[in-house]
């Protein structure tokens, strides 16, 4: 595999989980040095052991990404160990409660928008700058398709995703002046724990037959994987992507074709 990311150092949020350790390995693969951060902590170190068998080098930092102050100690921790951060991937997320609207709980929603929109927010102030300060690069935030259309029973998650999308735009048009471009991915539903979770919560009973109406509704018929996100987001790092700022890349089967 092509080494785009040789001597890049690449901070990725929500390092434990399917679509973070899968861009953890691929970064790694191309020769990118990382920074993982999650709350996960054992989880997080599986996620380092795939990163060394990839040939990688990368360090752990467990973090509550809602937090000013631990978003800045990661940051301070990329920076101290590897100099400096060129790229960030900010995809720390959780789904929420599966509720109607008018039954969603709400301390649920506070917790999806803390986690969703606002850590999201906080790495755009805190990295954003630690980029610039390296002479510019690229930051890919995680959104959804949720973030470009209405989901029944998931008012929480969608308003969350909605918002990156609008975050990634301001972002790219205040920090491209400093030479950091800023795009989102949109994923539809992704072979992960997080869809498991998705399925249960609009069918407690039979989870696979939701799976099944689910696939049924993307046009390739099945779920994507964490590593085709991984590749797209690899890609919007890249020097490949020069152009490409302000962006929300559908990654869905055609789901919203």
């Amino acid at each position: 595999m092509d080494k785009r990311f040789e001597g890049k150092v690449i901070v990725i949020t929500g390092g434990a989980g399917g679509i973070g350790r899968a861009a953890a390995v691929r970064f790694a693969s191309e020769g990118a040095r990382l920074v993982l951060v999650d709350l996960a902590a054992a989880v997080l170190e599986e996620s380092l052991a795939q990163v060394e068998r990839a040939g990688g080098e990368a360090v752990t930092v467990v973090a509550d990404v809602t937090r000013l102050g631990e978003v800045e100690r990661y940051a301070a921790a990329a920076v101290e160990r590897f100099g400096g951060i060129d790229g960030f991937f900010n995809n720390a997320g959780i789904l929420g409660a599966v509720s109607p609207l008018v039954d969603y709980p709400e301390e649920a929603f506070d917790r999806v928008l803390a986690v969703n929109v606002k850590a999201v927010w906080l790495g755009l102030k805190v990295v954003g700058p630690a980029i610039m300060a390296r002479g510019g690069g690229a930051i890919v935030n995680i959104a959804s398709v949720a973030g470009l259309r209405g989901s029944p029973n998931l008012a929480g998650y969608v308003a969350s995703k909605h918002a990156v999308v609008g975050l990634t735009r301001v972002a790219a048009r205040e920090f491209i002046a400093r030479g950091v471009r800023v795009n989102a991915v949109c994923p539809a539903p992704i072979e992960t724990s997080m869809v498991e979770g998705l399925e249960s919560g609009l069918n407690p009973d039979d989870p696979a037959l939701m799976r099944a109406r689910m696939s049924a509704n993307i046009p390739m018929g099945r779920y994507g994987r964490p590593e085709e996100v991984a590749a797209l987001v690899a890609f919007l790092m890249s020097a490949e992507a020069s152009y490409v700022n302000g962006a929300a890349y559908t990654i869905d089967g055609g789901a919203l074709a």
